[in-house]
């Protein structure tokens, strides 16, 4: 079905940047970049991997949307590289998003492309499917030739749909429904918007990605829904038998001074509150996966261990299980999404909340982008640190969130959602 070249490249960084300029051009593009990120927290198979140009695709609403992909991926049986956003969950339970959608992305949207790119060191392996792969010498001198896209954006004037105000007042509930023993923490979002704006979406990937470096950066287009992610955390991933869910909670800022930082990082390590907010989801995940596990082989690898990225610290959890090589990849999917790290605990009482507190619908916004692969692995990321764009209705959106639990305080919750937001406000500015 596919036929694989192995190429050697001499500059990776370079032929990276000359790879993401090339894809441009298509209609469908997802370019996922680990930026070499080489610690155990990556998991990596991949230094990058790029996939254009569909041959055949599947775009649904939430209605159905996992036997849909069910029915597509154990079908095909190929690399499908796509998106799940968080209002699947409406398909999984009974809620409704019927907050304002700025964006208008579908809720699911997967293809199968014909050219596929995957880098590891010095090696490229490019797969096309067999009707193109006359076309693999052409376009890898076409790729060695090409120059690094430039280009200069229009001043964007960007709004918050919730107040400082709004979001103290709006928190100050959600701290009485976990008084009142509703939930235990649930994770806040608001959203930071801009309209009728022009952009250039890759140009500003390049800027974001820059000045994160995240391990599960994304540049994703879809004609005129654009994507550009700088995601630090890992949703789920499937290798073999295995089963990897690293979820986030808790966060920290870097300091350029080394004493500061480490103290940074240190009182990270050691807050309760944070160390707390963590456990929490570490169960619910636990939980989750335990619906497609084998008996006894849910576990914990690495509890709060703290990961350093370029704009701030990350307390991250590692959980594993095994499941059977008979259950569906979607079905490990279904059962755990949404991440427990962007819903909360307890998980349907946390969403039903956050659904009348937030004035956004999330959308892709804290959904999953990857992929799988033809023997049904997979690996996705969590759709944060990340700026979304419609090129049609000209619409720019970014959100950022916390966690919400008894020991929180609104106005530092607030402090944190600005700390996360920093990023994407420094490339659009």
């Amino acid at each position: 079905m596919r036929t694989s070249v192995y190429k050697s490249i001499s500059n990776s960084l370079e032929f990276k940047n000359q790879l993401l300029s090339w894809s441009n051009q298509f209609r469908e593009v997802v370019f996922l970049d680990s930026n070499s990120d080489t610690n155990s927290q990556n998991y990596s198979n991949y230094d990058l991997i790029l996939a254009v140009d569909a041959f055949t695709s599947i775009k649904t609403d939430y209605v159905n949307s996992f036997q849909d992909l069910h029915q597509y991926q154990s079908q095909t049986k190929d690399w499908l590289f796509g998106y799940l956003s968080y209002d699947l969950k409406n398909d999984t339970e009974d809620l409704k998003s019927n907050n304002f959608d700025g964006l208008d992305f579908p809720d699911l949207f997967f293809f199968q492309p014909k050219k596929l790119f995957l880098i590891k060191g010095n090696q490229v392996e490019i797969q096309y499917l067999k009707m193109c792969d006359d076309e693999i010498d052409f376009d890898f001198d076409e790729i060695n030739q090409c120059s690094l896209f430039s280009a200069q954006c229009s001043e964007i004037e960007i709004k918050n749909r919730i107040s400082k105000e709004n979001y103290i007042s709006k928190v100050t509930q959600m701290l009485d429904h976990i008084h009142r023993g509703d939930i235990y923490e649930a994770n806040f979002c608001l959203e930071f918007y801009a309209e009728n704006t022009k952009i250039e979406p890759l140009e500003i990937y390049q800027k974001l990605n820059a000045i994160s470096q995240p391990p599960f950066a994304v540049y994703f287009k879809n004609n005129s829904n654009y994507l550009m992610c700088a995601s630090p955390e890992r949703y789920l991933k499937k290798e073999d038998s295995k089963v990897i869910s690293q979820p986030i909670k808790g966060t920290s800022k870097r300091s350029f001074d080394i004493e500061s930082d480490e103290l940074s990082k240190s009182e990270l390590e050691n807050n309760p509150k944070e160390r707390s907010e963590n456990i929490m989801i570490v169960d619910l995940v636990r939980n989750d996966l335990s619906k497609t596990a084998t008996k006894g082989s849910v576990q914990v690898e690495e509890l709060c261990k703290i990961y350093s990225f370029k704009q701030v610290h990350q307390m991250i959890s590692t959980i594993v299980s095994e499941v059977e090589n008979t259950t569906s990849p979607v079905e490990i999917i279904r059962t755990t999404f949404p991440m427990g790290s962007m819903t909360g605990a307890p998980k349907i009482s946390a969403m039903n909340i956050i659904e009348k507190l937030e004035e956004t619908k999330r959308g892709l916004y804290s959904g999953a982008v990857g992929y799988f692969t033809p023997n049904g692995d997979f690996d996705f990321n969590v759709v944060i640190r990340s700026i979304l764009y419609n090129s049609d209705n000209q619409y720019l959106s970014f959100s950022v969130g916390s966690a919400i639990t008894s020991q929180s305080i609104p106005e530092l919750e607030y402090q944190e959602c600005l700390l996360k937001a920093k990023a994407m406000f420094e490339v659009l500015s």
